[in-house]
């Protein structure tokens, strides 16, 4: 017995560096800095994994996808756009895994390979004090009232402002043209990322947010600021936020656990806190649901092949390089 002392000692010093060693979980994210930072936070006192994370806009996000694909990172992704998720799929980078807390996600918003955190609108940020009358739709902020007090976040970076432009092009057709020529003529700018196009709105020097990410603004409001989210009347794009596993992960089996918390019931009730539409329909939401409020017809893949002339048109009539 004497003998199997040091030998037992010996392995449990070894177990305990293996477990200090363990791989952290990496995740890369588009959204909340609370959100992410409460669900990593979480996860990690239910199973004892860390989560190391990389938090930027959605564009910043996939360009940092790119320049590590010979070396990848990331094994979570969380993004802002749903047609990230469609690209990396098809490129084969994704890792087939459907939670079984998925089941209450409407069919729209998962597949074999991702499936949506949340839900986000696009929506009208206006500033009550402004002293500009309350916007109905899109085309009141064409008005003279609000020459040169409207922002909206670049396409470039926000890729919900991109699925915005294009779900009315493909419900409008030139008449959403019209509408952005007409933006462009009253003196909107395109301000950046959307907390960049949204300070202005709320510091008072600007009026109102075209394609304002409306958990951003229902925060906002629910903090103080003089913001009202306005649905507009003629319809906007709901954004599905897809989570994913890349292929490449060397810790997978942590990878569907941290999918599974995120769809589990506190998971989703951190999503909700922020103001997101939790993906399952069977979590309350805590800002106005999908039913109130017209959205535009889902993407096609003929619409979301389109995107990258649509931004390309887009930028050349704002004169955006």
């Amino acid at each position: 017995m004497k003998t199997l002392k040091p030998l037992i000692a010996m392995l449990s010093i070894g177990a305990a560096l293996a477990a200090g060693n363990a791989q952290a979980l990496t995740v890369y994210t588009a959204g909340p800095a609370g959100l992410i930072k409460n669900l990593a936070d979480d996860f990690k006192k239910q199973t004892g994994v860390t989560v190391d994370v990389f938090q930027a806009d959605t564009g910043k996000v996939m360009a940092r996808l790119e320049a590590e694909a010979s070396n990848p990172r990331a094994d979570v992704v969380i993004s802002a756009s749903w047609d990230s998720a469609i690209d990396l799929d098809r490129r084969g980078w994704l890792l087939p895994y459907q939670s079984p807390n998925a089941a209450n996600v409407p069919a729209i918003y998962k597949s074999g390979t991702y499936v949506a955190q949340g839900l986000s609108a696009l929506a009208i940020a206006w500033n009550t004090k402004s002293g500009t009358p309350r916007p109905a739709d899109w085309s009141d902020l064409t008005k003279p009232e609000f020459k040169n007090l409207v922002n909206m976040p670049d396409p470039a970076q926000s890729g919900t402002a991109l699925e915005l432009l294009s779900g009315l092009q493909a419900a409008n057709g030139d008449g959403a043209w019209k509408l952005f020529q007409s933006l462009k003529d009253n003196g909107m700018a395109i301000a950046g990322p959307n907390a960049q196009a949204m300070n202005p709105v709320l510091q008072g020097a600007k009026a109102a947010v075209f394609a304002a990410v409306d958990y951003v603004a229902l925060d906002s409001r629910a903090k103080g600021e003089s913001i009202e989210v306005i649905f507009p009347s003629s319809g906007t794009v709901v954004a599905g936020r897809p989570m994913m596993i890349l292929k490449s992960t060397k810790t997978p089996e942590d990878a569907k656990k941290f999918i599974d918390y995120v769809l589990s019931d506190a998971g989703q009730a951190r999503v909700a806190a922020t103001y997101l539409v939790p993906a399952r329909t069977d979590i309350k939401a805590r800002r106005p649901g999908l039913s109130e409020f017209k959205s535009l017809p889902p993407a096609t893949d003929e619409e979301r092949a389109g995107r990258e002339a649509l931004l390309q048109r887009f930028s050349k009539l704002f004169e955006r390089k």
